[in-house]
This record gives C-alpha cells, sequence and structure tokens, in this order.
C-alpha cells in the first residue's frame, strides 16, 4: 500500500489541497467512522493541515469534530502528521477535539487509481486526482468520544484513500460500497465530476472500479459514454457503464438525518458545501459480456458524498471552515 504526500513538494507559489481518509462501517449495524487529515494551501501561503472526525449513527445527528494547526509534515514513516495525529499505511493515530483513535488496517487489494488512462495524473485536467491506496480494507482498533461508549472496530470493512489538486470540480459525487449481503469481498468505489470549461458545465465523467469474484472491473473513463445521474442529498440514481460490456444501475439512499454536512474550499477562495453519509443504503443491479445478471445490496454500507456550490440543500454545515 504505498502512497506518497503530494503537498512537500508543491512550489511556494502555488495553490494546493490534500486529503488522506479513511471510512470504516460496523458489519452488523448501522455506523460508520469517517477521519480525514488534510492539506490547504493558498497561493504564496503556508500550507496548514486538519484533522477531522465524523461518525455515522442511525437516528442521530453525526459527531462531527475538527483541529486545524500549522504543525503539518510528512514523515518519513508515513503519510501525514498534523498535531500528532498520524496517518500511515499500518493505521491511524491521533485525535480532534472530543475524538480519539488507535486504528490499524489491512488490505489485500491493490491501489485502485481512479483516473484512466494513467497520464491524466501528469496533466492539468482534472484539476482533482484521487487513489484509492486501500479500495477495501479491514480495520482493528477503536473510536474514543467523551461522554459516549467506546467503539470497537474489530474486523469492520472499508476504505483507505488520497486526493490531492489545485481545485475540486465544480460538482462531484463520491460513492464507496462494501458489505454486500452475500458477497462479503465484493466493493465499489466510483467517483463522479463536472466541470467548468470556458462557462460551461462539462457532463458527468465516471472514473472507478467494482471488484466481485476476485475480479476488478473499470467503471467509466474518457471514452464511456451514457453516463447518468439524478442526485440530491438524500441519494441517487447512476446509469453507469464499463469494460467488458459492464452496464451498472445504482441507487443510494441515505437515511434522514443521518448526512453530514462540511464546507470545502479551494485554494483561490471559492467553496463548496459537502453532504457525506457514510451509512447509505446502496442497490446495484448489473452485467457484462463476463457475468449474468446479478443484484448487489447493502444496507449500510455505502459512503455516499455530494460536493455542491449551492446552500439550500437544508443539510446543517458544520461550524467550523475548512482550511
Amino acid at each position: 500500500m504505498s502512497t506518497t504526500a503530494i503537498f512537500p513538494g508543491t512550489p511556494a507559489r502555488a495553490g494546493m489541497y490534500e486529503s488522506f481518509y479513511l471510512r470504516a462501517v460496523s458489519p452488523v449495524e448501522p455506523i460508520g467512522v469517517w477521519i480525514r487529515h488534510t492539506v490547504h494551501k493558498r497561493p504564496g501561503r503556508r500550507a496548514t493541515g486538519s484533522v477531522w472526525c465524523t461518525v455515522f449513527d442511525a437516528g442521530a445527528t453525526p459527531f462531527m469534530d475538527k483541529v486545524t494547526s500549522e504543525l503539518l509534515t510528512a514523515p518519513a514513516d508515513g503519510w501525514i502528521s498534523v498535531a500528532g495525529s498520524q496517518m500511515d499505511a499500518g493505521g491511524a493515530e491521533g485525535g480532534c477535539g472530543a475524538a480519539r483513535w488507535s486504528l490499524r488496517f489491512a488490505t489485500e487489494e491493490p491501489q485502485l487509481r481512479h483516473l484512466t488512462p494513467d497520464w491524466l495524473y501528469r496533466m492539468p485536467l482534472p484539476r482533482t486526482k484521487l487513489t484509492s491506496p486501500a479500495p477495501a480494507a479491514r480495520f482493528d482498533g477503536v473510536v474514543e468520544i467523551e461522554d459516549r461508549d467506546p467503539i470497537d472496530l474489530h474486523g469492520w470493512p472499508g476504505m483507505v484513500g488520497h486526493n490531492w489538486g489545485s481545485e475540486h470540480a465544480e460538482r462531484w459525487i463520491w460513492l464507496h460500497g462494501v458489505a454486500f449481503e452475500g458477497e462479503p469481498d465484493a466493493w465499489v468505489d466510483v467517483a463522479l465530476g463536472r466541470i467548468r470549461l470556458a462557462g460551461r458545465m462539462t457532463p458527468w465523467v465516471a472514473n472507478g472500479a467494482l471488484s466481485l469474484d476476485g475480479r476488478r472491473h473499470r467503471v467509466g473513463g474518457l471514452r464511456a459514454r451514457g453516463v447518468q445521474v439524478r442526485e440530491s442529498v438524500e441519494g441517487c440514481v447512476l446509469a453507469l457503464g464499463g469494460e467488458d460490456g459492464l452496464s451498472l444501475q445504482v441507487r443510494v439512499a441515505a437515511p434522514a438525518g443521518c448526512s453530514a454536512g462540511w464546507r470545502y474550499a479551494d485554494p483561490d477562495g471559492g467553496e463548496h458545501d459537502v453532504v457525506n453519509c457514510s451509512i447509505a443504503a446502496v442497490e446495484m443491479d448489473l452485467q457484462a459480456r463476463t457475468m449474468p445478471r446479478r443484484t448487489l445490496r447493502s444496507p449500510h454500507g455505502g459512503a455516499y458524498e455530494l460536493g455542491m456550490r449551492e446552500r439550500d440543500h437544508g443539510v446543517p454545515i458544520a461550524p467550523f471552515s475548512d482550511g
């Protein structure tokens, strides 16, 4: 699970952001953990780091906390360290505000590089690059929050992700799914985005993969056609294509009142509202030339994130800024 922080090599005059993150979800009940270590750098300024913790629990408002600090490094034996909280290829240790954690993760999955062809990682567009060092992982450890019982993550499925860039997409969706009924090793990890070029919005472009029966199927890509999206903060309906004639019909639903809202900042000063539910229900109808038609269901193993410009979506935004 090799990956490298981008921010230490960023020129002083440039702006950028970067994020190392993990999600884990209980295999038996709708409880999920979302931890991020982020970098925010405006052009010509020093980079700052932040640590974010969100805990999702069906029927309750998500717990959210965050700390920002100039104590930011990329350790030789790790990925990122912010104010003493560290994330590396084996786990995450640290805390922010009322939350503390000590987590370990393991995976047998190779890294997923969402963008294809690979030369897109070297080009100015898209301005956001992303990978999943562990698109499927198993977690052990504990998350402790003041005035709550400790959360024991023994054997929880989830993932580890990494993204960076000079500007967020104009609008985006990120979907990750694990804990599918009868298919414990299956997972899906797809990012969809629209960008603004010459004053116009591009169509949706999807990039990612579906893993099923030990085989990874590429989803989307620059040449993929027929991407269809209906989205809101409550969930989405997607029609996606992929290699080997893969066809995916995806339905995602976030339980009412269980989504977290944040405000993400671009290096140039722009902002997006971001709504995330990491205990979403996912259902996928799929078929391809290499497999018969199947339906996969995960009652609460999905992470659904929608990034947008509008502010009237109805999800409360956490009372702390980005960067």
